[in-house]
């Protein structure tokens, strides 16, 4: 008599994989749990004697898969936030301080979407007008420049930041903390493609 028991804990294991899929709030956990998914996939299907359809799982439905949204996960979780590229010419507050209230504003930013899985990827730029140019043509979801015409005496926070992503200016108008930014959401306008 054969005992063929372990199918039944195999079998067991796919809707409870599913389950934690579905339930899964970290991305890069997901596509684990996807590709633990398609593996039990692949390897009832041979148990039960359907080789060719356990290899497509495993081929297709597991490893090509995987890649994609492994790419897809990578590409799409990143927040990019454009700056002066050479740090705040002509201020009259001290360089020092100046590069301590950046480093924090930065600090917290990164903090406050690493809780959400993202990246934080900042790309300099060498003019105010380089750097909103990118704003508004959509290259950066938010800049962060210093403030116009900052007195030395001023309590006004040297920074501004500059958002053009409702939803992220929602998550940061509640979370940040930092006392060095001041936040605005700008409403982009659509960039026409020209044919």
């Amino acid at each position: 008599m054969n005992d063929n028991s372990y199918i039944y804990v195999l079998v067991a294991l796919l809707p409870l994989a599913a389950c934690m899929l579905v339930f899964q709030v970290n991305p890069y956990h997901a596509l684990l749990l996807r590709g633990v998914l398609g593996a039990i996939a692949a390897l009832v299907y041979t148990i039960l004697g359907a080789g060719d359809v356990g290899l497509t799982e495993a081929l297709m439905g597991t490893l090509l898969a995987i890649t994609l949204y492994a790419v897809t996960v990578r590409s799409s979780l990143v927040l990019r936030l454009g700056v002066m590229e050479n740090g705040m010419e002509g201020d009259a507050v001290s360089d020092d301080k100046m590069a301590g209230h950046f480093q924090q504003v930065i600090d917290d930013i990164r903090a406050i979407f690493k809780k959400r899985h993202m990246r934080l990827e900042v790309l300099p730029y060498a003019t105010t007008q380089a750097l909103h140019r990118a704003l508004m043509e959509k290259e950066v979801h938010a800049v962060c420049s210093p403030q116009e015409q900052l007195e030395p005496s001023s309590e006004a926070p040297p920074y501004n930041t500059e958002i053009r992503v409702r939803r992220v200016y929602e998550i940061m108008q509640t979370e940040l903390s930092s006392p060095g930014t001041t936040l605005t959401y700008v409403n982009t306008p659509d960039v026409e493609e020209k044919h």
